[in-house]
């Protein structure tokens, strides 16, 4: 069958609906499940204190920023490019909010300060990805050279606009998103599983989803059905930076303070990582929304275990290295059977 035919088919026909969509997501994910059952057993059975409301907490509001800035990269891998500029990115929304809510003519309107550092940074970040796309598109540059771009240049602009100072700040109405805790569940936890639930609906039901995969399967396929190629791409790596400014802002308002130095800092990988470990192929076609879901617990976990065995952090580097090329061998062996 021809991919035009495959992305007829694929435009046409709808997925499993309800219990029995579900159930067949995760039996495409199966792998990554046994291994998150296993590690949750493993370290049940010899971790002391494993099974603890703090434990959990701590591994989920540790894993929750890398979870939604790793939902946006599902996306941008599914049509076969990447972003590198995440972590920049989620330095320029740490930086700006400050600068926003801090500026002395919001003195007599904290709310509206407070309101516009909410949606200004993830605006400004959302438009530099969207600059990433038209790069791609426009331009004919690689992903990994067009978002090289921002990556090294997003940061610099970040410490450009602190003067590459530390700000500290204390704002219990802006620190919420970090450190609210509703019905005694973290906030960031519960925005974390609404963009997971948003990320798989857009990618199971919606024409967008199709689209997105169509790109990734065969992009010149896609484009002689009558796909708007570019109109994707700007629209994934515009949501994959609006994403990455929601964790920027989630990671200052944890800390109290914005380090452009510091902030987002390696988290391009980790979010590529955890795609990987999920099972999306990183040469697009695929969106495992679940599996990028259970390969950021994954790595979690075995960091938390390592670390809880008394294993140096850099060690736990190495072993997420290896996890990593694993996870891309496998994905090798699949496409060759």
């Amino acid at each position: 069958m021809s991919e035009v035919q495959n992305l007829n088919l694929t435009r046409s026909g709808r997925p499993p609906e309800g219990w029995r969509g579900l159930l067949s997501d995760l039996g495409q994910v199966r792998a990554s499940l046994l291994i998150l059952a296993a590690l949750l057993l493993f370290n049940a059975a010899f971790t002391p204190h494993f099974l603890s409301v703090q434990t959990l907490n701590v591994n989920l509001t540790q894993v929750a920023t890398i979870i939604i800035v790793a939902m946006g990269m599902t996306l941008v891998i599914a049509t076969g490019g990447v972003d590198l500029s995440v972590g920049s990115l989620m330095a320029i929304s740490g930086v700006l909010a400050p600068l926003i809510f801090l500026n002395p003519v919001f003195g007599q309107a904290a709310w509206l300060g407070v309101a516009l550092a909410f949606s200004v940074p993830v605006l400004v970040t959302a438009a530099f990805g969207l600059l990433n796309g038209v790069f791609i598109t426009r331009l004919r540059l690689q992903p990994i050279v067009a978002t090289l771009v921002l990556y090294i240049a997003g940061r610099g602009i970040a410490q450009v606009m602190t003067g590459g100072q530390l700000q500290s700040f204390t704002r219990p109405d802006f620190g919420y998103i970090g450190l609210g805790r509703p019905f005694g569940i973290p906030f960031q936890v519960l925005l974390m599983l609404l963009v997971v639930a948003l990320t798989y609906w857009v990618v199971r039901r919606t024409v967008f989803g199709r689209y997105l995969l169509a790109v990734g399967g065969n992009e010149t396929a896609a484009r002689l059905a009558g796909v708007p190629v570019a109109r994707v791409k700007w629209a994934v790596y515009a949501i994959s930076g609006l994403l990455a400014g929601v964790a920027g802002l989630i990671v200052i308002a944890i800390n109290s303070s914005s380090d452009a130095n510091q902030v987002g800092q390696g988290m391009e990988l980790d979010a590529i990582a955890a795609v990987a470990v999920g099972g999306t192929l990183l040469s697009g076609g695929r969106a495992q929304v679940l599996g990028t879901l259970f390969g950021a617990l994954i790595i979690q976990l075995i960091r938390f275990t390592l670390l809880a065995k008394g294993v140096p952090d850099a060690a736990a580097l190495v072993v997420k290295a290896g996890i990593i090329v694993a996870a891309v061998a496998l994905q090798q062996r699949r496409r060759r059977e």
